[in-house]
């Protein structure tokens, strides 16, 4: 019990220690304007910081990103020994009738075209 309390203060001392140096070493000499604001890169903080984007980009990549969850969906329907072929070909086949179906209003909705 003795020994653990001892291995534990170490420990402390040693991560306070690193902890002392990383704040002695880290310290900057000089203070510039550029060092002092936000952002080194030359944005102007004081902007407006919101930009516009395209609302078509958004949807777009949510249909990507349903896309991308239905193969993680079907992907282990191949390595069930267990049930029958019958009902994992049904299951693969309703997830794709519903994706077909959302992704079939999202062309009627006008979502897919990237002029209008």
């Amino acid at each position: 019990m003795l020994g653990m309390f001892v291995i534990m203060i170490f420990s402390v001392l040693i991560i306070l220690l690193m902890l002392l140096m990383n704040f002695l070493i880290s310290k900057k000499l000089f203070k510039s304007r550029e060092k002092m604001s936000p952002f080194e890169c030359g944005f102007d903080p004081l902007s407006k910081s919101r930009l516009p984007f395209s609302m078509q980009f958004y949807l777009i990549s949510i249909i990507f990103l349903i896309f991308d969850v239905e193969i993680a969906l079907i992907l282990p329907f191949i390595y069930f020994n267990s049930l029958s072929m019958f009902m994992v070909k049904m299951n693969m086949l309703v997830i794709l009738l519903v994706l077909i179906f959302g992704l079939y209003l999202e062309w009627l909705d006008g979502a897919l075209k990237w002029f209008k």
